[in-house]
Formats: structure tokens, sequence, C-alpha cells
């Protein structure tokens, strides 16, 4: 099943916090909104997606309970980027000291920041280039790294500020989160092992 992309003027002029309450009413939905406020609604994950993306977001957040160096967000939390976009990553970290800079309005709804650390799953209905440019975009709104994991090729796609993509193929290998995730390392092989 494909995405759906919606755009009427309506949906346009949506305010930020509209556009919160639509997403409220639609619970039952994945939504997106891209800088020009296009809205995309995407089908849900496959039940061997929503593995993997549960084995990745307990492995952070294991990682993150021992440093306890910031907040690890999951696939249903929603970011609010400078560029307008509000998008949602398969899991994410904050540092502390970020997070607690913000202030409660921009806590609210969708935070109003961009996550230090994203990571995309690629699903088998997910498009490659869509992924890899939503990967972009989280690097435009700040993001310090970022993995696209595409399981069915047992390939990442990592992605930092003034880097090109750097491709890593092969599940038998440990990623390294440094810098901006001090002492994590991710066994592919565990995802391997969660779909």
């Amino acid at each position: 099943m494909d995405s759906i992309k919606l755009k009427t003027p309506v949906l346009d002029r949506l305010t930020d916090e509209e556009f919160f309450e639509f997403c409220q009413d639609h619970r039952d939905l994945r939504i997106e909104r891209d800088a020009s406020h296009q809205i995309t609604i995407m089908p849900p994950a496959s039940s061997e997606t929503g593995a993997f993306n549960s084995q990745l977001t307990r492995l952070l957040g294991n990682w993150n309970e021992d440093k306890q160096l910031g907040i690890v967000f999951d696939s249903s939390a929603g970011f609010t980027l400078s560029t307008g976009a509000m998008l949602s990553p398969d899991a994410s970290w904050i540092a502390q000291a970020r997070w607690d800079a913000l202030g409660p309005d921009d806590r609210r709804g969708f935070a109003r920041i961009c996550p230090d650390f994203v990571a995309e799953l690629l699903s088998p209905s997910d498009r490659l280039t869509d992924t890899m440019r939503k990967m972009e975009h989280w690097l435009e709104a700040g993001a310090r790294l970022g993995w696209l994991l595409a399981p069915g090729s047992e390939s990442v796609y990592i992605f930092a500020p003034g880097q090109p993509v750097r491709p890593v193929v092969g599940f038998d290998q440990l990623l390294s989160g440094e810098p901006v995730l001090p002492g994590f390392a991710l066994e592919l092989r565990r995802l391997r092992n969660a779909g």
C-alpha cells in the first residue's frame, strides 16, 4: 500500500495547533507534514517492520537508561521542525540539555525541536528514494546523526551533516553511534532476529 498525499488550500492554512488537532482527530492514521504543508498519510507498519522498530527502540532505550544522557522517543512521536515540517521518525533521541531548554509550550503537541539522532526503518512499502529524502530533511533541520536501516537488504545508510551518505552492507557488523550517542553501538544482527 502506498502513502497518500493530501494537498488542498484548506490544509495548507492549518496552523501547527490545528494540524495537531487534525492528527488527534485521526489517531488511527500515521500522518506527517512536509515543509510546504503537504500532508502524507502512511500505511500502518507491517508486523515485521514493527518488530524491527520495537527492537531498535528498546536497544536505544536500554543504552539511554544506562547513560542517562537524554530522552528516547518511539515511532509515535512527532516533531515540528524549523522548516515547518512535522515528521515522525521510527526512533529518535534528544540530548537532555536541549530537551530541558524547551519551554512547556514547545514540548506540547509535536515538540518544536529536531532530534539529535533519528532512525528510520525501510519497510517493504517504502521507496528508498523517498526515505533518503526524508533523512536529508532531518539533517537540514538539525539532526546530528541519522540511520536509515533496510532490514530486507541488510543495509544501513548513515547520514551526518557535511558528509556524504555512508552505506554499510551486512548485518554482521557493529554500528557505532559515536560521538552523538556516546557508548552506543548497535549489533545489527539483533535486528536480523527481530523480524
